[in-house]
């Protein structure tokens, strides 16, 4: 039998060798392929920080629009990419993305909570996801270990940090901590005032559902916590409150299904379904797939490879029915890419460059609203001085 490796979604839900971290922040290497037609003019209005001042990390966020509002979901509180002390936080916006609000915290486990999602349905009703981790759990012990022969990491561990995080595996029990473990949504009827208690998902992504344009919601993702580590769609009829599962992708020849992860969908104007998958595998590692419904989420074609280098990848459909897509791009220059599709995602255009000034491979997860004038406006998050990560936003425009 062949050896099992984890990728970066699993290491964090199930735990692993804190070694092989620098794996998930480091910049990827690869071939570089390209999209069939010309880059479309556009235009970098705007780049700035949209999180609060502080030495504090935020990771993996998701904007939405809801009305005259933005909303950014993320992973904040953090100390660093992995973690005990992420939380799941909501940043509004009430002037296009002008300025923000403090953060408001949706909800804070005892462990680890991450890559925050949202959706905004046609009734108006949030809906916010995350999942828990314990990755953290094996990068403390190890140090205790070491501690405990006298082979401490000072440089590393001072004593504060290292009897903080001991605090915190110690809230609850390791039987505690498995059982926390999971895929979560929340949902809110009234502007974010007030939230459900949590509930489990099929599935999870990064950036949440979507709504098509029958009303149907539909979530595609990994199970991420399961041995199986199945990937498929989720629908709900209403409103959110339940899913029930559509349907399950299958692996192209001679990949691993465990492989595709971090999952984002888009519905075309020919009633297509279009979503990309961040491939873990051999064949075309660290590159997009993409595959497609034409039956609501039931059946899927087998996800091929579209020549587009960087991860993951957010989906949307503008205004004028191009669709769009939006990645982190780890590999110098740093920084966020997109491209767009005119006949339905058959085909991509050449990269556009919404950000190239990263200054670590810890960076991306980048995700797109339109707004009312027509100009994008972009989110992801990036390390830019020790540890700590910002929110950062980007308004553009498109021809």
């Amino acid at each position: 039998m062949s050896a099992r490796t984890y990728n970066r979604r699993e290491f964090l839900a199930r735990g692993t060798s804190a070694a092989v971290l620098g794996a998930f922040a480091a910049p990827f290497i690869g071939k570089v392929a390209y999209g069939a037609s010309a880059t479309p003019k556009y235009e970098i209005l705007e780049t700035k920080t949209i999180s609060f001042p502080g030495d504090c990390y935020y990771g993996w966020p998701t904007v939405a629009k809801r009305g005259n509002e933005l909303l950014v979901v993320t992973s904040g509180g953090r100390e660093g990419h992995v973690c005990p002390f992420g939380r799941v936080e909501l940043f509004r916006s009430h002037d296009n993305g002008a300025t923000w609000t403090y953060p408001q915290v949706i909800y804070d486990s005892p462990i680890d909570d991450r890559d925050a999602g949202i959706c905004v349905t046609d009734k108006g009703t949030i809906l916010v996801t995350t999942f828990t981790s314990i990755g953290f759990v094996d990068m403390v012990m190890e140090e205790k270990n070491l501690r405990d022969q006298g082979k401490g990491r000072p440089e590393i561990w001072s004593d504060g940090r290292f009897d903080k995080w001991m605090r915190v595996c110690n809230r609850i029990s390791d039987e505690q901590k498995k059982s926390d473990l999971g895929c979560w949504m929340f949902r809110s009827t009234d502007g974010g005032v007030t939230w459900s208690e949590r509930y489990a998902t099929p599935f999870n992504s990064p950036h949440g559902p979507i709504q098509l344009s029958n009303g149907t919601l539909l979530y595609v993702g990994d199970e991420l916590v399961t041995p199986e580590h199945r990937v498929g769609a989720s629908v709900s009829e209403d409103d959110g409150q339940t899913w029930q599962i559509k349907g399950y992708l299958e692996p192209r020849d001679g990949d691993d299904i465990r492989g595709y992860y971090e999952l984002h969908a888009v519905e075309a104007d020919d009633g297509r379904i279009v979503a990309q998958i961040r491939n873990g595998n051999q064949n075309n590692p660290d590159e997009n797939l993409q595959t497609v419904s034409k039956d609501g989420g039931a059946t899927w074609t087998k996800p091929r490879a579209i020549g587009v280098w960087g991860i993951p990848s957010f989906l949307m459909k503008l205004k004028d029915g191009r669709l769009l897509m939006t990645y982190g791009y780890r590999r110098a220059p740093l920084g966020v890419k997109a491209r767009v599709s005119d006949d339905n995602g058959d085909t991509w255009s050449e990269e556009m460059t919404v950000y190239a000034e990263g200054k670590s491979g810890d960076i991306g997860y980048p995700s797109t609203v339109q707004l009312d004038d027509g100009s994008l406006y972009t989110v992801w998050y990036e390390v830019q001085e020790g540890w700590f990560a910002k929110l950062r936003a980007a308004r553009w425009s498109i021809d």
